[in-house]
C-alpha cells in the first residue's frame, strides 16, 4: 500500500491557498479587480498560472456585470475602435516570420444592425532567412452584424482586403503573407462567421467578447478602447 499522507499534507495548503484567494477576490470591487487584470495582461510571460488568473479576474467581472437596460446606451458604449488586449484562442505558427503590431475591433452601429472591421498592422520578413522585416501592411476583416436577442450580435463575415503600406517591398507570395497574417491573429478575429459575440463585460474603456459557434464556442476577447488608457508593460517596481 502506498502511503500518500505526505503528498495529501503537501496539497492542502495548496487548495487552502487557492480557496483563500478566491475569498479575497470576491471581496474586491469591480474597479479594483478590473485594475488587476489590466495590470496582468502586458507583463504576461505565458505561465498557465497566469491564464488561470486572467480567467478568475474575468469570471469576477462577468458575475457582477449589469448590461444595459436599453439599446442606445449599448450602441453608445459599444461604437468606436477597440484595441485587442489579450485572447483566450491564440495560436502559433507562420511559414513566414510575422509580427502584428496592433489589432483593433471598429464598431460602427446602426441599431439593431451593425459592422465590424478587425484591422491588423503587419510586418513580414519575405526571407524567412533573414530577422529583416521588409513588408508591411493593414489587413483588414470586414463584417456586419445584427443583434437578435439581448446583446448578443450575430456576425457574417464580407469579405478580405490587404493594403501594403508606403515603402513596403512588393512580396512575391501574397497567400503566404495572408496565411502568416492568418495564423498570428486569433481565428474568431480572422473569420467570425457563423457565429455570435456575447458582450460579456463592457465599461468605458474595456470591454470583454465571448463567442458561441461551432469553432470558438466559449473563446473570449479582451479589448480596450484606443488611446484610452496607457499600457506599461514593465512592472513597477523592475524600472
Amino acid at each position: 500500500v502506498q502511503d500518500t499522507s505526505s503528498s495529501s499534507a503537501a496539497a492542502a495548503p495548496a487548495a487552502v491557498s487557492a480557496a483563500s484567494a478566491t475569498t479575497d477576490l470576491r471581496s474586491l470591487s469591480m474597479s479594483e479587480v478590473k485594475d488587476l487584470l489590466l495590470d496582468l495582461l502586458p507583463r504576461m510571460t505565458g505561465k498557465e498560472e497566469e491564464f488561470r488568473t486572467v480567467e478568475h479576474y474575468v469570471n469576477l467581472l462577468e458575475e457582477q456585470y449589469s448590461p444595459p437596460q436599453t439599446l442606445d446606451f449599448l450602441n453608445l458604449a459599444m461604437t468606436g475602435t477597440w484595441q485587442l488586449l489579450f485572447s483566450t484562442n491564440l495560436r502559433r505558427g507562420s511559414k513566414l516570420k510575422i509580427r502584428l503590431r496592433e489589432l483593433t475591433q471598429r464598431v460602427e452601429t446602426i441599431g439593431l444592425k451593425g459592422r465590424v472591421n478587425n484591422v491588423a498592422l503587419w510586418d513580414v520578413a519575405l526571407d524567412p532567412s533573414s530577422d529583416v522585416f521588409d513588408a508591411s501592411g493593414i489587413f483588414s476583416v470586414k463584417c456586419t452584424y445584427s443583434i437578435n436577442q439581448g446583446a448578443r450580435m450575430v456576425v457574417d463575415l464580407d469579405g478580405h482586403t490587404i493594403e501594403l503600406a508606403k515603402g513596403s517591398k512588393l512580396p512575391k507570395d501574397v497567400p503566404a503573407v495572408i496565411a502568416s497574417i492568418h495564423g498570428a491573429m486569433p481565428p474568431e478575429l480572422f473569420d467570425p462567421s457563423e457565429h455570435a459575440m456575447d458582450t460579456t463585460y463592457l465599461d468605458g474603456d474595456l470591454r470583454i467578447v465571448r463567442y458561441t459557434g461551432p469553432k470558438y464556442e466559449g473563446a473570449r476577447d479582451i479589448f480596450i478602447r484606443s488611446g484610452s488608457l496607457e499600457i506599461n508593460p514593465v512592472a513597477p517596481d523592475a524600472a
